[in-house]
């Protein structure tokens, strides 16, 4: 296989595998409540970014924990998934694998309210 040649088929192997992940978030999407309503939320802190003109280190801020809820959800999702695929009635420690990622969502969740809140309600004051 000539340079060439391997080069395009590392290329064909990196688009798959973007191609994969879009699948991946696609389907959370269409399943998961949680995940719409965090898109929701998602598109709101843009919008009230755009609106209330945030500054660009405000906009690092939410970008980053808009990215992190999402993450922290896809891998809450996928936990829940391999958990309920592999163990097929109630365990604890099934329970405890579960109740732990979701924890990990509502932290990040929480964490990403708290900061919009700091950056957006004062705007919101100086605006109206």
């Amino acid at each position: 296989m000539g340079l060439r040649d391997q080069k395009t088929s590392e290329l064909k192997r990196l688009l798959k595998s973007f191609a994969f992940a879009w699948a991946g978030i696609k389907d959370v999407y269409r399943r998961e409540r949680n995940f719409q309503i965090h898109c929701f939320a998602m598109v709101l802190a843009a919008a009230a970014g755009f609106i209330l003109q945030i500054t660009v280190s405000e906009w690092y801020l939410i970008i980053g924990s808009i990215g992190a809820v999402l993450s922290l959800e896809l891998m809450n999702t996928a936990i829940e998934r391999t958990v309920d695929l592999a163990v097929s009635e109630y365990h604890p420690l099934a329970k405890a694998a579960k109740d732990a990622a979701a924890g990990a969502v509502f932290i990040a969740a929480l964490a990403a309210l708290i900061l919009g809140l700091l950056i957006f309600v004062p705007k919101l004051i100086n605006f109206i």
